[in-house]
């Protein structure tokens, strides 16, 4: 038997290609596994296998515990002080017979302590046919483990990379790509280009984004439908990109249809857009052709995010753009005629150039773009006047030069303000202390809100309350339903809107759930 068990792993090893050490240990588990069955799974087991002979021993293990400590409850690693017991697996410290009190360990080795490992020779089983089934099932498992090892270590290193595989298998929910020597990749239908047809056999190529490492064995994810995909394939198809004269910045894709892809020299030498086009278009056309013809827009990036939205919207052509850098969105005003295409169909050209350029974009016409700059004049207009107490003139003034907040009337360098040639030195102190009283009233308005009492959730919920009427019951000690409910009508006449009938009203709303408890 023990010449069996080398053969054995002498043999698995050399099919499959995995350490013979790995095959011996799968069978030291086995062997063990056998051996714990065999008594009921009440029993915890270790064997040691010799490698050169293939000779081996079965040992018993106990995990020491106090004398006090019940056999029957079950351990709680908390209470142990031991290293051991962190590598202890459940059928140690769920079952009475793998626990043996100190007392009796010490009659077995006199240097043992609670948290220790005990063991004890017992007689070994026979490599017969239960053994070899179990340590078929183990190998079997060592096996998929090493080859997920395998799998992972080959392409940990190839994320980000194309990968080609041939079409194995194509379902309803992905597609099964054959990258050689038993490794497969998985492209979802999400990430595939739509209406795009794989056949098995067909060869294609994908952006490799993950590794999914199923127990089955890992699946390399992939995908046809990502910019990533583009940026890769105009890697290939533009030497200058792998030389680093152009640089790509940024791409986006509505797979199938339409992309656009930013690129930047750094040479000026070259013109980025035809070296990315191709004489006659042959890398740009190489590119559309492995995308089911997918029709790109290559697009000059520029460090001014307002010259690379113009650039990122064309073909239409940008008429006037208003930047908002707190909300990180642009409102782009286009003639009326080039609306449609600005916008493209269902708002295509102006999605790809928002993913393109990371900002938000609003397209609207000239006359559009005139109307909200009217209206947004007007509001900011009516803030400066309420709240600085000027005439309609000078409001018009702050904002014709630039002023659009209280904060920046309060708060600008003194010379900005003194630079407008209306302003006289004391309009400006003048502007600057309303602006700065102003907001100092809101600061200290806004947190005796905060500092008031919050309502609860069922006083806000309940029917006839708004949410001003709670805070306002709230700042008057009434938080909840049942504080409401307790009141009397005179107790709330003092409460801003509330009058005797709206008082009795929600007093006796709030006392609905007392008749409905001596109901029940």
């Amino acid at each position: 038997m023990t010449k069996q068990i080398l053969s054995m792993a002498e043999a698995v090893s050399n099919e499959k290609g995995v350490a013979k050490e790995i095959i011996i240990a799968a069978i030291e588990t086995a062997l063990a596994t056998a051996s714990r069955k065999k008594n009921h799974d009440e029993i915890q087991v270790r064997v040691c296998i010799d490698p050169s002979t293939g000779d081996y021993e079965t040992f018993q293990q106990w995990l020491v515990v106090p004398d006090d400590f019940d056999l029957n409850e079950d351990l709680n690693p908390d209470e142990m002080d031991s290293e051991l017991f962190t590598e202890l697996t459940e059928d140690w410290v769920d079952s009475k017979f793998t626990k043996m009190h100190l007392q009796d360990a010490l009659a077995i080795n006199s240097t043992v302590k609670p948290g220790s490992i005990i063991e004890k020779t017992i007689p070994s089983m026979a490599f017969g046919r239960i053994a070899a089934q179990v340590a078929k099932q183990v190998i079997a498992q060592e096996l998929r483990k090493a080859e997920r090892g395998r799998v992972i270590s080959q392409y940990s290193e190839r994320l980000g990379e194309l990968l080609s595989g041939t079409v194995k298998k194509s379902t309803r929910d992905h597609v099964i790509l054959d990258m050689g020597n038993q490794v497969e990749a998985l492209l979802k239908k999400t990430d595939t280009i739509p209406r795009e047809i794989l056949r098995t056999g067909d060869r294609v190529r994908a952006y490799f984004y993950a590794v999914n490492e199923e127990p089955r064995g890992p699946q390399l994810l992939v995908s046809r439908s990502c910019p990533e995909m583009l940026i890769e394939l105009f890697k290939i198809e533009v030497p200058e990109i792998g030389e680093e004269l152009i640089e790509v910045k940024s791409a986006s894709r509505d797979a199938g249809s339409r992309a656009k892809i930013a690129v930047k020299t750094n040479d000026g030498r070259i013109d980025p857009i035809g070296a990315c086009i191709g004489m006659r278009g042959a890398r740009v056309q190489a590119v559309s052709s492995e995308l089911s013809g997918e029709r790109i827009d290559i697009v000059v990036w520029d460090e001014e995010p307002v010259q690379f939205v113009i650039n990122a919207m064309a073909p239409a052509e940008v008429a006037s753009i208003l930047l908002d850098e707190e909300k990180q969105s642009m409102d782009v005003a286009v003639h009326e005629e080039q609306l449609s295409q600005a916008i493209g169909r269902n708002g295509q050209n102006v999605k790809l150039a928002a993913e393109l350029t990371g900002w938000a974009l609003n397209v609207m016409t000239e006359q559009e773009a005139s109307d909200k700059s009217d209206e947004e004049t007007t509001a900011m207009v009516e803030n400066f006047m309420s709240s600085l107490a000027i005439d309609n003139d000078t409001a018009i003034l702050l904002v014709e030069s630039g002023f659009t907040t209280l904060e920046e009337v309060a708060y600008v360098p003194i010379q900005e303000m003194l630079e407008i040639e209306e302003l006289t030195e004391d309009m400006v102190d003048s502007l600057r202390n309303r602006a700065k009283d102003f907001l100092l009233t809101q600061a200290i308005a806004s947190e005796e809100r905060l500092n008031k009492k919050q309502p609860d959730a069922d006083l806000l919920a309940m029917e006839g309350v708004t949410e001003s009427l709670a805070f306002d019951l709230a700042a008057n000690g009434i938080t909840s339903m049942e504080d409401l409910a307790e009141q009397a009508v005179d107790d709330l006449l003092d409460i801003d809107g509330i009058d005797s009938e709206k008082a009795a009203e929600l007093i006796m709303t709030a006392r609905k759930p007392w008749f409905s408890d001596n109901k029940d």
